[in-house]
């Protein structure tokens, strides 16, 4: 057929750990057979391209076999406009062309220019994964359309799609395949070495504090309680999202990815209120009427808040590079982490060498303030990615780029809007076709362009329509203001 290629995985047992699934039968054909193979579906292309007559279909069944072959054809020109249009502009070599590499970027001096080549690397990088999925999912999901043209109930041929289960993944090549795998195994990785930290340092904190009536201390001691609360919620809602028992899939029809960023706001809440108090605290000490004793300081606790300065500065930076959203907040906690632990232990130490009272309320007064403000912006942003907010202009990009390839076959685009819903992004596209096109290439255009869309990682849903003039109603309805 045209445009096929080896499939990367055959059937879904390799992904989903199941049996492949077959239409039931309804009636039996004249031959007794449910479907097509490969070779047989290859024998029809070829007999229709030389202008002969298939020898696989009876000649007691014409009508069947026209239809077979109008399905066939239609097809396979999908498949040549899409694929072949795409061959026309060779990304790989534009990719040569205009990427920098690290050296020539570490060579240039200007801030501005050079972030502006690291802008075009992520381009070139968004463009080539675009390409490498259109020409992955594409002829699959195409090959899944209709695949019962004669409409006896009896499917004539495989059909992609259902074999792997409406899984697209399992379409993707290899490599692709592979990076994911390593990135969640890298999440999970940074999730249960963080799990131990945490718990090996508040034991060690909670020691210290027996010893020192430091607020600092305190103040430490309890953003480690919290890092641990904040870990155990991650891990918790990383795992609830992965369930995938029948009852669930069935309550929560498009998954529970949103999960994840409610359980970081819930932590950003919960962390907000704590060191408010912590401040109350440190501003009672610092008025006239308040305990202005120096605060003790034994080397137990210096040892403890040095050791985990020194600790989650070295977790935060193997993890900073895993980029999921429940990576990065226990990243953005580490880095709060070693500034905390600084701050927390210069402070006291300096109040106890110089005998000033103040410098520890002081200290855990400007650390509070500093939590307070870093996780009320990660709570802000938490509650406008839930509430639908528009998704960066990078990402719009990519998202066009991947519209753009389908151009050999619509006529333009419309509107393209995309959104948040949680961490995961929601793509409404309407494109325009010839208003003679027949209804099922239209359909076969824009469920092949969802699919690709939701063979995105940032896409957790695609809505395709399609238009036939750049006029009219925008497709949604508005709020009637008087």
């Amino acid at each position: 057929m045209v445009g096929r290629r080896p499939r990367a995985v055959n059937w879904p047992s390799q992904i989903h750990k199941t049996h492949p699934t077959f239409p039931r039968r309804r009636r039996a054909k004249p031959h007794g057979h449910k479907y097509r193979d490969d070779d047989q579906e290859a024998a029809v292309s070829s007999a229709q391209g030389s202008g002969h007559a298939p020898a696989a279909i009876p000649s007691d069944d014409f009508k069947d076999a026209a239809a077979l072959l109008a399905a066939e054809r239609r097809r396979a020109d999908l498949k040549c406009k899409v694929l072949d249009g795409m061959r026309e502009l060779d990304l790989v070599e534009l990719d040569r062309t205009l990427r920098k590499s690290d050296a020539e970027l570490s060579s240039i001096h200007n801030k501005k220019v050079r972030r502006f080549y690291q802008r075009q690397n992520e381009t070139l990088d968004a463009w080539l994964e675009v390409d490498a999925l259109v020409f992955a999912v594409a002829d699959d999901v195409i090959d899944s359309m209709n695949p019962d043209a004669d409409r006896d109930g009896i499917a004539e041929r495989r059909v992609p799609l259902q074999d792997s289960l409406g899984a697209v993944d399992a379409f993707l090549p290899p490599e692709h395949l592979e990076k994911r795998a390593r990135e969640a195994k890298h999440a999970r990785w940074a999730i249960n070495v963080n799990v131990v930290a945490n718990v090996l340092l508040l034991i060690g904190k909670l020691i210290s504090l027996r010893f020192s009536p430091s607020l600092s201390l305190a103040a430490s001691t309890a953003d480690s309680a919290l890092d641990l609360f904040c870990t155990l919620i991650v891990y918790g809602t990383n795992r609830v999202v992965a369930w995938r028992l029948r009852a669930l899939q069935m309550k929560y029809p498009v998954g529970r990815r949103r999960l994840e960023p409610i359980g970081i706001l819930v932590f950003s809440v919960i962390m907000v209120v704590s060191f408010l108090q912590i401040l109350q605290k440190s501003v009672y000490k610092l008025l006239p009427w308040g305990d202005h004793e120096v605060a003790a300081l034994p080397p137990v606790a210096i040892g403890a808040m040095a050791a985990n300065a020194v600790i989650k500065g070295l977790i935060g930076l193997a993890c900073r590079h895993v980029k999921t959203t429940q990576v990065q907040a226990l990243v953005q906690d580490c880095k709060t982490d070693v500034y905390f632990n600084i701050v927390s232990l210069l402070f006291p130490l300096i109040g106890v060498t110089a005998n000033v009272w103040w410098l520890d309320p002081a200290g855990a007064s400007l650390l509070a303030v500093f939590v307070i403000v870093d996780w009320a912006e990660t709570c802000i942003r938490n509650v406008s990615r839930l509430t639908g907010s528009n998704v960066g202009y990078a990402l719009q990009k990519k998202l066009m780029y991947l519209a753009f390839r389908f151009s050999p076959v619509v006529e333009g685009f419309k509107a393209l809007t995309a959104y948040h819903a949680g961490d995961g992004v929601w793509v409404e596209l309407d494109i325009l076709l010839d208003e003679a096109t027949p209804l099922p290439t239209a359909h076969d255009i824009a469920e092949t362009l969802q699919y690709c869309y939701e063979g995105l990682q940032e896409v957790d849903r695609a809505f395709v329509t399609v238009d036939y003039s750049t006029l009219g109603p925008t497709g949604h309805s508005v709020a009637y203001l008087v």
